[in-house]
């Protein structure tokens, strides 16, 4: 992969988008001219913040399209995070005409929203700005790769599940959804989460999550060692956003087939419709699931429990985000 860097001073918001689009333009190589993957970085807040970046060939300068940013597990990267998805989303970038990209926690988490006494990690402790550092790249990508500021989309594994919903929080008018799997809203971040506008929401948990509990309370990492904060149930993070969109609050619950039998898990969705300016509230629930990617990677089971295979994550995760425009 090529490695290429830009400095971004941490800066006000009005200064910063100036300098940004300086840097862009003054730059001495043009991310527009290149397609497939590359690796690159920015200065953030002090902090050299790294990522990934998969570009389709169809790629045209001259015309717009989607971006997907994929947030790792906490203790993870970027290219750990392709490597959990099989790939998928850049398959699906391919066929469909998206760009993705894979950016690195500092220390190797986010910031989600617990605190650092909570989880004993640098992330929190020096409560590292990793809402500036996503948006910056937004801003970023949306000048130098001509993407639609109207379809850019967030999911994440775990703890980058976390941070999803606290960028659905705190960025809410640069992002038409997200989708967090394996991961609950962090209590504290539910105590201040006020969404500027209504933002779709899909949820993808396992029922049967030995380290992110599925009726809340601690997070018990792995293989129950330790408490890394607290988060609220699956069914109270998704009537968050039911309520924060003026859903429905009676889901229409269906369950999706059983394709592979031999995997202990079957697989339901609710959905929550009638929600505000064409959002919607979804969740699908993984019962025998444990802490993974659907269709992903099976990691050892008695660590983090089983895998299902019924349903492609990074397929249900792109038709959701296609349907929805900020």
């Amino acid at each position: 992969m090529n490695r290429k860097n830009i400095v971004l001073p941490a800066l006000p918001l009005v200064v910063m988008a100036f300098l940004l689009i300086s840097v862009c333009l003054n730059s001495i190589y043009a991310l527009s001219n290149q397609v497939g993957d590359y690796t690159s970085s920015i200065v953030w807040d002090g902090l050299e913040r790294t990522y990934l970046v998969h570009i389709p060939p169809s790629y045209d300068k001259d015309k717009t399209l989607p971006l997907v940013i994929v947030l790792h597990g906490g203790g993870g990267t970027g290219e750990d995070q392709v490597k959990l998805t099989e790939g998928g989303l850049n398959t699906l970038a391919d066929k469909e005409g998206f760009i993705v990209v894979y950016p690195d926690g500092f220390d190797k988490h986010w910031n989600d929203g617990r605190s650092g006494e909570e989880t004993g990690y640098r992330t929190q402790e020096e409560n590292i700005d990793d809402v500036g550092f996503i948006s910056s790249l937004i801003s970023y990508f949306i000048k130098e790769l001509n993407i639609d500021p109207k379809r850019v989309y967030v999911t994440g594994m775990s703890n980058g599940a976390m941070m999803s919903y606290r960028l659905a929080c705190e960025l809410t008018e640069k992002i038409a959804a997200v989708a967090p799997v394996a991961g609950n809203m962090p209590q504290n971040l539910s105590l201040t989460c006020s969404p500027s506008i209504p933002i779709s929401v899909l949820a993808i948990n396992g029922v049967n999550d030995p380290i992110m509990p599925w009726e809340g309370g601690d997070i018990t990492g792995t293989f129950g060692v330790n408490k890394q904060g607290k988060v609220l149930s699956v069914s109270e993070t998704v009537m968050f956003w039911v309520n924060h969109n003026y859903c429905s609050p009676q889901p229409l619950t269906s369950y999706e087939p059983d394709k592979d039998p031999q995997d202990g898990t079957r697989v339901y969705k609710e959905v929550y419709d009638g929600c505000e300016d064409g959002t919607e509230a979804i969740l699908y629930a993984i019962e025998g699931g444990g802490h993974a990617w659907p269709g992903g990677l099976q990691y050892p089971e008695i660590v983090v429990g089983k895998a299902s295979q019924d349903i492609d994550a990074n397929e249900v995760i792109w038709n959701f985000f296609k349907r929805h425009v900020r």
